[in-house]
């Protein structure tokens, strides 16, 4: 769900800015597209390095939608909680 979630904010954060005429931030379309990557690798629960993965994603995207609050920040703030929550779980779990 994060994984999408991510995905579909850095489609729409492109399609805003070109209908601005805007240019994108480079970094801040990177940070998405890392946050989308690790969270859907801590997707597989056989993977190494779930939960660093997860927490790396939940980290990126809360930083992200944080600073992008007053735009299109909430759905990528709620991806970022979504890895969060799912790290601290893979935590207690020992995955």
């Amino acid at each position: 769900m994060a994984t999408a979630l991510a995905l579909v904010m850095a489609v729409a954060y492109l399609w805003i800015m070109s209908q601005e005429t805007d240019q994108p931030v480079a970094w801040f379309l990177v940070a998405l597209i890392l946050g989308a990557v690790a969270a859907g690798y801590g997707t597989n629960p056989g993977a190494p390095h779930r939960g660093a993965a997860l927490l790396l994603a939940g980290l990126v995207l809360a930083a992200t939608g944080v600073l992008a609050i007053l735009s299109i920040g909430f759905p990528i703030l709620v991806a970022g909680t979504l890895c969060l929550f799912a790290a601290a779980r893979s935590a207690r779990h020992g995955s």
